[in-house]
C-alpha cells in the first residue's frame, strides 16, 4: 500500500510522562466496573407508596373496591324493568303460597263479651269472607275499628286455633240524651254508647236534654240520687246555658238548681218537701239559684186565691 492510499490519521502530541497511553486506556477500562443505577424512587412512586402504606386506603381498595364493582354490577343488572318486573312477580308468587298455606287459614270470627245487637254491629264493621290468611290480617286495625262503635268501651283481638276471637267490654248506658234532632245513649262518663230513633225499649233510663249534658253526665246521676222521694216524679234533667240543671218533675214543676253546689241546692228541696210538702202546693218553680232561700213561683189561680185572701184581710183590717 503506498503512501497515498494510507488514511490520514490524526497526529496528537503526547508527553509520555502526563498522559496514558491507548494502551493503558484500554486496560483500564475493561478492569473498571459499571456505574449503578440511583436508588432512590421517583416522586410519584414515593407518593404511591405512601399510599398504600395507609390503613383506610388499603382497606378501600382491597375490599371497597371489589364491593362497589359487585354492586355496580348488580344495580345495572336490575336496572332493567324486565328483570324488576320478572323479581317482584317472583316475590308476590312466593308470599301468596306462603299465605295460602293450610296452616295459616282462619275459618271463622267468634264475638264474646256482648250483645246481640253489639255482636251484630261487630261483624259489620269487619266483614270478611272465611277462609282467610292469617298473615293478611291486621290485628290492631281490627281493634281500632271496633272501638270505633259507640257500644263497645274496649276490645281485644286473638287468633287462637284458626279462629278471630273478637273479646269486648260493652259500654252500659245510663242516660238517655236528646240532641237537637236525635236520641243518644250515654253511659256513666259520659261517652256515646249508641243512637235511638225513639226511646221505646230504654224508658227506665233517666233523660237529659240541653247543649253539654252528656259531658256531665256523672253530676246528672249524682243529682237523681240526692232526688230521694222525687226521683219517681223527674221527667228529666235539662241543662241550662251549658252552666246549670233544672230539675223538671210531672205536673209541669222546674227546680232550678245553681251553678255551684247543685246537688246540696236540691238536698234542701228535698227537706222542705219532707218537711212541708212544698211541691205538693200549688207551686210551678221553685228557685234555688240564690243560694240563700228558695224562691217560688205559684200558678195563676193560686195567684188569684192569694190575692182574694189578702183583699180580704185589708178589708177587716179597716173595718
Amino acid at each position: 500500500m503506498s503512501a497515498i492510499d494510507m488514511p490520514r490519521q490524526r497526529l496528537v502530541y503526547r508527553d509520555p510522562d502526563t498522559q496514558p497511553s491507548y494502551m493503558d486506556r484500554t486496560e483500564r477500562s475493561a478492569h473498571q466496573p459499571a456505574a449503578r443505577p440511583d436508588p432512590s424512587p421517583s416522586r410519584i412512586k414515593y407518593r404511591l407508596e405512601r399510599i398504600w402504606l395507609t390503613p383506610l386506603y388499603r382497606s378501600l381498595i382491597r375490599t371497597g373496591l371489589p364491593i362497589a364493582i359487585v354492586v355496580g354490577l348488580v344495580a345495572n343488572h336490575f336496572s332493567d324493568p324486565e328483570v324488576q318486573a320478572r323479581l317482584a312477580q317472583s316475590v308476590t308468587n312466593a308470599r301468596t303460597m306462603i299465605e295460602n298455606r293450610p296452616e295459616f287459614a282462619v275459618n271463622l270470627m267468634q264475638v264474646q263479651g256482648g250483645s246481640a245487637v253489639v255482636s251484630k254491629q261487630v261483624r259489620e264493621a269487619i266483614p270478611m269472607v272465611f277462609p282467610v290468611s292469617s298473615l293478611q290480617l291486621d290485628l290492631a286495625a281490627l281493634k281500632e275499628k271496633i272501638e270505633a262503635i259507640d257500644a263497645v268501651k274496649s276490645a281485644d283481638v286473638f287468633l287462637r286455633g284458626g279462629v278471630l276471637d273478637v273479646e269486648i267490654v260493652e259500654r252500659v248506658p245510663a242516660l238517655v240524651w236528646r240532641g237537637a234532632d236525635h236520641l243518644e245513649l250515654v253511659d256513666s262518663f259520659g261517652a256515646r254508647a249508641g243512637v235511638l230513633e225513639t226511646r221505646e225499649g230504654y224508658l227506665e233510663l233517666p233523660l237529659i236534654l240541653g247543649k253539654g249534658a252528656q259531658d256531665h253526665a256523672g253530676q246528672a246521676l249524682r243529682l237523681l240520687a240526692a232526688a230521694g222521694p222525687l226521683a219517681d216524679r223527674i221527667r228529666g234533667l235539662r241543662r241550662v246555658g251549658e252552666r246549670r240543671w233544672d230539675v223538671m218533675l210531672d205536673r209541669g214543676q222546674i227546680i232550678q238548681l245553681p251553678v255551684n253546689r247543685p246537688v246540696a241546692a236540691l238536698e234542701r228541696v228535698v227537706a222542705l218537701q219532707r218537711a212541708r210538702d212544698l211541691l205538693g202546693r200549688d207551686v210551678t218553680v221553685v228557685d234555688m239559684r240564690d243560694g240563700r232561700r228558695p224562691v217560688l213561683r205559684l200558678t195563676a189561680a193560686a195567684v188569684e186565691e192569694l190575692h182574694r185572701l189578702r183583699a180580704i184581710a185589708d178589708g177587716e183590717s179597716e173595718t
